[in-house]
């Protein structure tokens, strides 16, 4: 790399520090296929960068903000527009309803099904409803151990 290149850059760029990141940046967009804004020389793509911007040919803010981007690990989102968000909020009133409905809907079915529970207890009892009050526990005991239920 030329030290005059380099110096020519330090009157752009300052800090030495800024104008490595900048470079860099840029050697690797050159790298990536963005276009050149001069003839390459047969020269890499760090001293192509640095000669661009000795002369000026690329925009130090964007470089300078593609850096930043290309850095971040938490690109913060846009903000929503305010349409945009009260449809999200009727969304969710909408699926809450929805939600809702459903879970009564399952408490009917919880309902139906413990009744259905009681007549198929009522059954087995040979068939009378009051059975089933009389037992006790040792009837319920043995007819389990002799394998009837």
């Amino acid at each position: 790399m030329a030290r005059v290149t380099v110096e020519d850059c330090v009157l752009k760029v300052p800090n030495r520090f800024d104008l490595v990141m900048m470079a860099a940046q840029r050697a690797r967009e050159i790298a990536s296929g963005a276009p050149l804004s001069i003839d390459r020389d047969n020269d890499k793509n760090p001293v192509v960068a640095l000669r661009e911007i000795a002369d000026e040919t690329v925009s130090l803010d964007t470089l300078q903000n593609s850096l930043i981007k290309g850095h971040q690990k938490h690109v913060e989102p846009d903000e929503p527009e305010e349409e945009i968000v009260e449809l999200m909020a009727g969304e969710n009133d909408w699926a809450r309803q929805g939600r809702d409905a459903s879970l009564a809907d399952d408490d009917a079915m919880g309902d139906a099904e413990e009744l259905s529970g009681e007549d198929d207890m009522m059954s087995e009892v040979e068939g009378d409803p009051d059975a089933a009050f009389d037992m006790t526990e040792d009837d319920v005991v043995g007819r389990d151990a002799e394998g009837d239920l």
